[in-house]
């Protein structure tokens, strides 16, 4: 017969550490200790402590991201000596092709600029608000002021998309109309 006191404690989930690791990772703004502990159902000043741990471990290793205290809470962070390669890779490092809606989303922004998420949506026909965020992230499109009457955010084409378009202004995009079917006329009619 076994002594059940002298038996290991069978774990229920990760440790505490890997728990912090793997909600840290996810989180787009800085967690409290207290949120943290109550999600990991351990003691506040434990969490703290691991926290802590954690941050002088990754300081210690020289990794390239940094476990910080900011705001009231945890967050990861790109050490600052790294921050050139980040913005390297964000900005050019991507070879990621536009997606089929990124591009419809694209070439509404270029062709009608100024213009709003909503009036964005309403010719595209389906919500943009992703996508939109997206081009705003890879610099093609940019902030333009907001409409007076409904204070919406109004965006443009960036400097940058020109530049990846090899135009130098927005005169050269070519022209839609040969691109648009012959009964485009009928069509607008249909849907009103």
């Amino acid at each position: 017969m076994t002594d059940v006191a002298s038996e290991p404690e069978l774990s229920a989930g990760p440790d505490l550490r890997a728990g912090l690791e793997a909600i840290l990772l996810v989180v787009d703004e800085p967690v409290a200790e207290v949120t943290l502990a109550q999600v990991l159902e351990r003691p506040v000043h434990e969490v703290g402590r691991v926290l802590r741990e954690l941050s002088a471990e990754y300081t210690e290793a020289g990794r390239g991201f940094d476990l910080r205290e900011v705001a009231g809470g945890w967050r990861f962070y790109t050490r600052a000596e790294c921050a050139s390669l980040v913005e390297r890779f964000v900005r050019d490092g991507q070879q990621t092709r536009l997606t089929q809606a990124a591009l419809e989303t694209l070439a509404v922004v270029a062709y009608r600029q100024p213009v709003s998420r909503a009036r964005v949506a309403a010719i595209r026909g389906v919500n943009s608000d992703g996508v939109m965020r997206t081009l705003v992230t890879r610099g093609l499109v940019e902030e333009a002021g907001t409409e007076p009457e409904s204070q919406a955010v109004l965006y443009r084409t960036s400097s940058y998309f020109l530049e990846r378009m090899g135009l130098r202004e927005l005169d050269e995009l070519p022209e839609l109309a040969p691109f648009l079917p012959d009964d485009m006329e009928s069509l607008e009619e249909q849907k009103q």
